[in-house]
């Protein structure tokens, strides 16, 4: 085994510069021994553990706090100093389970150290089990258990009424729905990566995690530590997803290495990809196992569980030993003798550990020491009893250790310290995020693509998903409360919010390219297609609704009224000879200004009535929007907009008045306006003879949920040639004032 006081004695002489606390001189090693409680001859390594992580964290800060007063630090020979830092200190430990212990101690008073030997795999982490549950809410933003399973990880970061809100407010559920429809959408256009680092930012979780969040902000102790395992897994996730198809199997993948990494805990994970990262390299208190230490060097060292040690048991199968010639061997039975001999050879290279441990100091060493039962089976035991057995009951600690000092004043042995609750409080001052860069724009304008949904109108945004999303939240005109509930089957009585409004929408746009016609002649064909809509859904009780409701829709007639020059008549939509589902636009806008263009829709529409107004904003590059309906009759052209809004239990909230003050609410006017406006663009293109008095229908608003009622969901309006010969003016020429 060897004594390593000559070595410690030499070294101390040999020193260049002094580590100094309060004007006196630090020993070269200090040993901390800790006795038992209760009478007790012995203590138990749980308690080891625990005791001397608390004890070693107490003197670390209490050395850290003196540097910050100029009274603990390194002086040179000339007479200068240098500030003890927490870059300057090292914790050696034996496994894993030590360094949670005593970085968890470190935190807990405020100091951050970093783990330089971790061998567990990222995908073992607790922030592997939240990103699962993000990615499946990404994968199903419409499954209400899972959405709310990701909402309430705690890196997220939601608050407990926050999360109490979503369960009786529908519009604050709609946004987060929405919020996940557009992770999704950008998890299949641009990848896993790209969508949980904007999911990331969207909920501020990094300025949350790293305490740059705001003034007054501070930071998880972990934060950089949760962030970096978040950032390895979404890379990770990234590269196996061009072998993987569709973003369950992603899921599913990430399932299975966690799984994997559970079974492999304590073992290290498969490979250096898989293995946790180092979170910082900045100034912290660096842990390290006694192993990885070897032919390294740290100012000062820790080596608060030197008495650690885990004898060969006989179920360590296979045993490794070696014969008298040096030669491995390898025993798949515990025999007395040869589990003897395996013990043994790990006595000895826990000795070659300690020799490390002891070594690894330029200034300074921390010991801490305790009478464990069979320590004599310790390395530290051992060599404190010249190579033969001893236990606690023979050799008291304190003379024991007393006896191995002997005259060497590099070494102390004292009592440990009791543990305190003192912080390290640092001096530096704090540093203060500065402002973002401004990034210089190289194009010469602001170009961007609008559309209607993108147009912000003043108050409408109560609940509102990221911007990073630019989609718009589903909105729903408050009702007034009545005691009258929807009559079961009707379609007053149909699931409410945007997934519903997009199933209806997405029905009448797969019939219209089927042909309304075709549809209405083939009940059997259109319930089939309804009902495998609904089963995926879990509305298999809507089915039969669905159909009936579906097939009068197609077939009954729908009454235009007499606008301007627009004479009386009606349409089915099975009697469409001509018409276009899903007309998609695209108009070139050139510094236009949305005031302007609200001012003249508000002047010219529905009677000057009164309407949300819409705020500031330039469209300048393209102007882009789909219509859900485009169909010719009688010569004259219509736009059809399909509307799910509730806005009342039965048919009778379904009035002209009811829907006019909906579609002013919405400022669905303004919609049909810069429909109308691009079919106008379109007609003048292709008609040679084109005139809007002759050629422009109107506007047919169909309320879905109102088709029966004496209205029939309709709201139909033809917005006046001038109006729609000023907005062509504005879009051509902005700067052209020819009317008001």
């Amino acid at each position: 085994g060897g004594n390593p006081v000559p070595f410690i004695e030499a070294s101390a002489q040999g020193r260049q510069e002094d580590l100094q606390v309060s004007g006196v001189r630090v020993p070269a090693l200090t040993a901390w021994w800790l006795s038992p409680v209760d009478g007790k001859t012995s203590l138990s390594k749980t308690a080891y553990l625990e005791q001397m992580a608390e004890i070693c964290a107490s003197e670390i800060v209490r050395l850290l706090n003196l540097g910050q007063t100029g009274q603990a630090g390194f002086f040179v020979t000339e007479g200068r100093v240098k500030t003890l830092r927490p870059a300057d200190m090292a914790v050696l430990v034996n496994r894993g389970k030590e360094a949670r212990a005593i970085r968890g101690a470190l935190a807990r008073r405020g100091v951050r150290s970093v783990y330089l030997s971790e061998q567990d795999s990222v995908f073992g982490s607790a922030q592997a089990a939240e990103l699962q549950h993000w990615l499946a809410a990404c994968a199903e933003p419409g499954n209400g258990p899972l959405l709310r399973a990701a909402l309430a990880t705690t890196t997220l970061g939601l608050s407990l009424t926050e999360l109490d809100q979503l369960n009786y407010d529908e519009l604050a559920w709609e946004a987060r729905i929405q919020q996940f429809r557009g992770y999704r959408d950008g998890w299949r256009c641009q990848g896993v990566l790209p969508m949980l680092r904007r999911l990331l930012n969207d909920f501020q979780v990094p300025a949350r995690l790293l305490g740059s969040g705001g003034a007054g902000q501070a930071g998880l102790m972990d934060g950089e530590r949760i962030l970096t395992d978040l950032l390895h897994l979404a890379e990770l996730l990234q590269q196996a997803s061009t072998l993987l198809e569709g973003e369950h199997a992603i899921i599913r993948h990430l399932a299975e290495q966690r799984r994997e990494a559970a079974q492999e805990e304590g073992r290290g994970g498969r490979g250096d990809a898989r293995q946790v990262r180092l979170e910082s390299d900045a100034d912290l208190v660096q842990v390290i196992t006694v192993h990885k230490s070897k032919g390294l060097e740290y100012p000062l060292v820790f080596f608060p569980f030197a008495c650690h040690f885990r004898p060969i048991q006989p179920h360590d199968l296979p045993l490794k030993w070696h014969d008298d010639e040096d030669r491995l061997q390898l025993a798949l039975a515990a025999e007395s003798a040869v589990l003897k001999q395996a013990d043994h050879e790990r006595l000895g290279e826990d000795l070659r550990k300690l020799y490390v441990a002891l070594t690894r100091a330029r200034y300074a060493t921390w010991v801490g020491i305790a009478p464990l039962a069979n320590w004599e089976q310790s390395a530290l035991g051992y060599l404190l009893g010249g190579g033969q057995a001893i236990t606690p009951e023979e050799n008291p600690l304190a003379p024991l250790l007393a006896a191995w000092r002997g005259t060497c004043d590099s070494i102390n042995v004292v009592a440990a310290p009791a543990a305190t609750h003192e912080s390290f409080v640092t001096s530096d001052p704090q540093v203060v995020p500065g402002s973002a860069r401004q990034s210089q724009r190289v194009a010469r304008e602001h170009w961007w693509i609008a559309s209607y949904s993108a147009l912000q109108i003043e108050g409408s945004r109560r609940h509102t998903v990221p911007d990073t999303l630019k989609e718009d939240v589903f909105r729903e005109t408050p009702v007034v409360a009545t005691p009258a509930s929807p009559a079961p089957g009707t379609m007053h009585a149909f699931p409410r919010g945007k997934e519903a409004g997009t199933f209806l929408h997405d029905i009448l746009e797969w019939v219209a390219n089927q042909g309304f016609l075709k549809m209405a002649q083939n009940p059997a064909w259109l319930r089939d297609q309804i009902a495998r809509r609904c089963q995926v859904r879990g509305w298999i009780e809507w089915i039969n609704p669905l159909t009936d409701w579906m097939r009068a829709l197609l077939t009954t007639p729908l009454p235009l009224p007499a606008l301007g020059p627009v004479p009386v008549t009606a349409f089915s939509l099975a009697g469409l000879s001509q018409a276009v589902a899903e007309m998609e636009f695209w108009l070139a806008a050139h510094q236009v200004d949305t005031l302007d263009i609200d001012r003249l829709v508000c002047a010219h529409t529905l009677d000057g009535a009164q309407r949300p107004a819409l705020l500031p904003e330039q469209l300048n590059g393209m102007l882009k929007g789909f219509m859900d309906l485009l169909f010719e009759h009688e010569g004259r052209y219509y736009v059809v907009d399909y509307k799910s809004n509730w806005l009342g239990p039965d048919d009778a909230a379904y009035t002209p008045a009811a829907m006019r003050a909906e579609i002013l609410h919405a400022r669905y006017e303004l919609q049909y306006v810069l429909y109308l406006f691009a079919l106008h663009r379109l007609l003048k293109a292709r008609l040679p003879d084109y005139d809007y008095d002759q050629h422009i229908g109107g506007a047919v608003y169909l309320f879905l949920r109102g088709t029966h009622a004496p209205s029939q969901g309709l709201h139909v309006d033809r917005p006046p040639r001038r109006l729609i010969e000023a907005l062509d003016a504005r879009f051509t020429h902005p700067a052209n004032q020819d009317i008001s």
